[in-house]
């Protein structure tokens, strides 16, 4: 958010590729307010990001999106795709601050003159760094499964998510974007549960949706029901993902497995110890 002080910062280097994954999160949102700090990052501090890789000399620039970027809204059967659904639509006074933020951010990035700008739209996280906090709520039993009454939301592994970006910064196309995420999509409650039955927590609690009314940002995530096609990511960036079903990943990050695991083990390597990987 420091333009001076960025710039400041890259004088005299030179960089390839620039990979712009900022947040000011620390916890999960529950309010609106809670995405401001963020909201801004993707607004103004994006801007002067782009302006640093043009000091450096960057060839590439790969920009950390969200699938919310389509709207925090029910979808139904139909299946996101991006070149059928516009990103960052506005009219839904709740939430158009956080969608504008999402599409300028993805705006500055695919289309800066000179740089190749790449977008990555990730589901919700999971896995290796990610799902130890929702471990530790149901363990001190503070985290009920809400009800979903069929709706789901995209998601990735977090391992998945990292090898999205090395394979855009490789072979991405110039301009594009990218939908990042699993086969298979599950419904906020529906993770908790599989969460729980994972990791040998104790049961969560199931509670109607609008018991979290009182948390907006979060009620408005868990009510959303998308999905989202990850068909142009594997042909184009040409890997699917290492755990296509995110219950199948989430049983083997209990087992404390992981594709790169047992990769490793298959070709008779010592590096077969479970992968680290951390929140934006």
């Amino acid at each position: 958010m420091d333009r001076d002080g960025l710039l400041r910062a890259v004088d005299g280097l030179r960089i390839d590729t620039v990979v712009h994954a900022a947040t000011a999160l620390h916890d999960a949102p529950m309010r609106h307010r809670d995405m401001y700090a963020t909201d801004d990052l993707r607004l103004s501090g994006t801007g002067h990001l782009m302006e640093a890789a043009r000091e450096l000399g960057a060839r590439r620039v790969i920009a950390e999106s969200m699938v919310f970027g389509y709207g925090y809204r029910d979808f139904g059967r139909h299946v996101v795709t991006e070149a059928a659904d516009p990103f960052g639509p506005a009219g839904d006074r709740a939430v158009d601050r956080h969608v504008e933020a999402m599409r300028v951010k993805e705006q500055l990035a695919l289309g800066a003159e000179g740089i190749e700008g790449i977008a990555l739209r990730f589901g919700l996280f999971h896995g290796a760094g990610g799902t130890g906090a929702l471990v530790e709520l149901l363990r001190r039993r503070r985290l009920p499964a809400v009800a979903d009454h069929g709706r789901v939301l995209p998601r990735v592994d977090l391992a998945d998510a990292g090898r999205a970006v090395a394979l855009a910064v490789d072979g991405g196309r110039a301009g594009e974007a990218y939908n990042i995420v699993d086969d298979t999509p599950m419904g906020f409650g529906a993770h908790v549960r599989t969460v729980a039955e994972a990791f040998a927590t104790p049961k969560p609690p199931n509670v109607p949706g609008r018991l979290m009314r009182g948390y907006p940002y979060a009620h408005r995530m868990v009510t959303t029901n998308m999905r989202v096609s990850n068909a142009k990511a594997k042909a184009e960036l040409g890997r699917p993902p290492g755990h296509p079903d995110c219950a199948e990943g989430l049983r083997a990050l209990a087992r404390g497995r992981t594709p790169a695991d047992r990769a490793a083990s298959a070709r008779g390597g010592a590096e077969g110890r479970p992968a680290t990987a951390s929140r934006r």
